[in-house]
């Protein structure tokens, strides 16, 4: 009795150690900077001459009145309008062509995962020099067509969607993974009767599968979304916001504000922003979506 009281009070002791290192971890690294970015936000805060003076609301009611905040905002909708879309619709296309076949479903899964575990700076500077209007080799191409001059990254029209297809080109892999996941758990025996019901393949994709991996699209659609909210390296690669303000995104806007312009405040007071945004919509999508489910 003694040792087994010894025993239930040594996991005690364990357990409470585990949860106080834990709270302990998440306070320092993750809720106390989030805390003091808020302060932050709230004050005149530049590190470099050591200043922090409290000005209320001030930077947001600065940042509700800037229009290069808006031209960020909008590039930023777009930017992951476009590629959630194209990254969910292809990865599932491929998905289900990838699980119709028997051979070589290993080797084609791993080519489109490839591109996933690629470092993103190198291929964005893959992709940048694709994308060259001198020596790329996608104007190479065009010019076997007698399409010449096309300018990609240096075209206020063809930049943010350059860098678009290269943010599809990488990450659609994931998607494909996942959605494939998904697709193996999907009832072999109803596939099999509504076959012999008479169910052609769109009935079959609408009404069977489509629905079974329902929670695995949600899943794809939210992570997706937060992800590309945040997009900032490739942006930063290849064209540095430009041209102009074309490929402004809030990302590259807070990290112009706090290591260009050294105005803290200001940009804790746009990240307070982009939480609140990802929050918010997340939050819609996921009820949505939910809704849809039980109905």
């Amino acid at each position: 009795m003694i040792t087994s009281k010894k025993k239930i009070s040594s996991q005690k002791l364990i357990i409470i150690l585990a949860v106080v290192l834990m709270v302990g971890f998440y306070s320092v690294f993750f809720f106390w900077p989030i805390i003091y970015a808020f302060i932050g936000s709230l004050a005149n805060w530049n590190p470099l001459k050591n200043t922090f003076d409290f000005i209320g609301i001030e930077n947001y009611k600065t940042l509700f009145s800037s229009k290069l905040f808006y031209k960020s905002l909008t590039n930023t909708l777009y930017f992951v309008a476009v590629v959630v879309t194209c990254r969910v619709v292809l990865g599932f296309i491929i998905a289900l062509g990838l699980n119709s076949i028997n051979k070589f479903k290993g080797l084609l899964r791993g080519l489109y995962f490839l591109p996933v575990i690629m470092p993103i700076v190198a291929v964005a500077l893959v992709w940048k020099w694709l994308y060259d209007p001198n020596i790329g080799l996608f104007q190479t191409i065009l010019a076997a067509f007698g399409i010449t001059d096309v300018k990609f990254l240096f075209d206020e029209k063809l930049a943010l969607p350059s860098v678009m297809l290269m943010t599809i080109w990488k990450d659609v892999g994931y998607a494909v993974i996942i959605f494939l996941a998904g697709l193996m758990d999907v009832s072999k025996t109803i596939l099999e009767a509504a076959k012999i019901d008479g169910a052609n393949a769109l009935q079959t994709l609408l009404h069977i599968i489509i629905p079974s991996v329902k929670s695995t699209i949600i899943f794809v659609l939210i992570t997706s979304m937060i992800s590309y909210f945040q997009s900032f390296t490739q942006i930063f690669i290849m064209t540095k916001g430009g041209p102009g303000t074309t490929t402004h995104v809030l990302m590259y806007l807070i990290y112009g504000e706090a290591f260009k312009n050294y105005r803290f405040g200001y940009a804790s007071s746009i990240t307070f922003v982009l939480f609140a945004i990802i929050l918010v919509i997340t939050f819609i999508q996921f009820k949505v979506l939910k809704g849809g489910e039980r109905e």
